[in-house]
């Protein structure tokens, strides 16, 4: 028991885990800013086109009530927090210099500096001129 308790602290103190908890932790709170955002200023804004406010907008069918209003809110604040990651995503990436690592490869082919033909790279002599390569 000690020995399982020892890896979960392990686990629970790596970097990466504790980057994750901060990153729920912060997303969770810029999510009730966004929510604010769409519930306070955008939703009424969009209340102006119907006369009243949008999150209020529903039907009833057969005593069931749908509140699309509600709906059309909640996806409006996905989208917003799906943009602001995308860009945070790109901002992180621009920062971290995130780019691939350029390889060297080596050519297919190399040219004979003589008679131009294409030759094998690891070759010492032009099969076509019989020149000496370096």
């Amino acid at each position: 028991m000690k020995k399982f308790f020892t890896e979960f602290k392990a686990f629970a103190l790596r970097g990466n885990v504790i980057d994750l908890a901060m990153a729920v932790i912060i997303g969770a709170a810029f999510q009730g800013i966004v929510a604010s955002l769409t519930e306070n200023i955008l939703s009424p804004v969009l209340g102006l086109l119907v006369s009243e406010n949008f999150d209020a907008l529903s039907v009833t069918f057969f005593g069931v009530t749908l509140k699309y209003g509600a709906f059309i809110t909640s996806v409006i604040n996905f989208v917003i927090m799906a943009f602001v990651i995308f860009l945070l995503m790109k901002l992180i990436k621009a920062i971290s210099g995130a780019k691939k690592p350029e390889v060297e490869t080596s050519p297919a082919t190399k040219m004979c500096p003589y008679c131009r033909t294409s030759i094998d790279p690891s070759a010492t002599r032009c099969p076509h001129c019989t020149s000496v390569l370096e």
